[in-house]
């Protein structure tokens, strides 16, 4: 009997074994990297803010940058009229522990620093190269919240320490001060602070001489009078908001009658209208702001601020002025 392969396709249930699956070798690994020899290190960020006043017509321009990935900070700052002249220059270095100012027209330096021992002592430092004259001093947190000792001499020493005692409410200080030119007598100051009425009461004693202030504030309405003793200078400040964008400020002394009102609107956050006069110098003015007033640049639009004034004084109006002021900040 002889058999034939038949061209049929095979049953369903019949497994056929699978043809082997193709061998890939892993790719090589990447070279390493080419480090330079002599690695560059990456420039910081430079900030140039300029800002120019028409009235004085003067340019006064910052030059700063971080180093150090941001452990230290130098600052650069100049002014400079329409000619070109260079003045008041400065150049200051700022870190954590040490900070140097210094004057190279008068080529002084000023280093002021400090140290934290612990979290509870430091100690702080200052000196003037060309005075060669400076001050000593070690702040001692007694106990939390808000009590410390602080005690501060001149270097070189001509008295006792002066002493400074801090607590949550204020503070109170004694030191010698000269009244004659051989009699040494220690005086004392001192500030208070305390809620009173739904308000603020604050005492400040300075000089022989107390001022007394008194700060109520709600949402709408602030009331601030003010006196000093002995002289019996009185004099209060008067705040309304009549809405989120209108406030209304009222400021009078009461012993030389002199009084000032302003009027301020917004216009969202970055456009601000003023308007005010000033009875002591017998002035009228309004001011427009473009970008936040009291902000920095950086946070502006195109970071610039944009300030214009005019000036209308009331015994001669023909006299009036128009003045704006620029700040403008670029990130290099």
């Amino acid at each position: 009997m002889a058999y034939f392969e038949s061209s049929s396709p095979p049953p369903p249930n019949c497994l056929l074994p699978l043809p082997p699956s193709p061998t890939f070798d892993p790719p090589p690994p990447p070279p390493p990297p080419i480090r330079p020899l002599f690695p560059f290190p990456t420039r910081p960020a430079i900030r140039v803010t300029s800002e120019f006043d028409s009235e004085s017509s003067i340019f006064f321009h910052k030059v700063s940058c971080k180093l150090l990935q941001n452990l230290a900070k130098i600052k650069l700052s100049f002014q400079n009229n329409n000619k070109g002249d260079i003045s008041d220059s400065q150049l200051q270095f700022h870190s954590k522990y040490l900070s140097i100012h210094y004057d190279p027209e008068q080529h002084n330096a000023l280093l002021r620093s400090s140290l934290d021992v612990g979290p509870r002592l430091q100690f702080r430092a200052a000196h003037d190269l060309k005075a060669q004259q400076g001050e000593l001093g070690v702040v001692a947190k007694i106990a939390d919240p808000g009590y410390a000792l602080e005690l501060s001499s001149p270097v070189p020493a001509i008295g006792l320490p002066r002493a400074t005692f801090k607590f949550p409410v204020g503070e109170i200080s004694l030191e010698e001060r000269e009244e004659e030119e051989v009699n040494r007598v220690m005086s004392i100051n001192g500030v208070l602070k305390g809620q009173l009425l739904n308000g603020t009461c604050c005492a400040e004693y300075k000089d022989e001489e107390l001022e007394l202030k008194y700060s109520y504030k709600d949402e709408p309405l602030s009331f601030i009078p003010r006196i000093s003793l002995p002289s019996n200078a009185l004099s209060f400040a008067f705040k309304r908001r009549f809405g989120p964008s209108d406030k209304l400020s009222y400021w009078y002394d009461l012993d030389s009658n002199d009084w000032s009102a302003v009027y301020k609107h917004t216009y969202g956050k970055d456009l601000k209208l003023k308007a005010g006069y000033d009875a002591k110098v017998r002035l009228g003015w309004a001011s427009l702001w473009v970008g936040d007033e009291g902000g920095k640049a950086k946070t502006a639009p195109m970071k610039m601020k944009v300030q214009f004034m005019l000036q209308v004084p009331q015994d001669d109006i023909k006299s009036a002025a128009l003045m704006f002021r620029v700040k403008k900040r670029w990130d290099i």
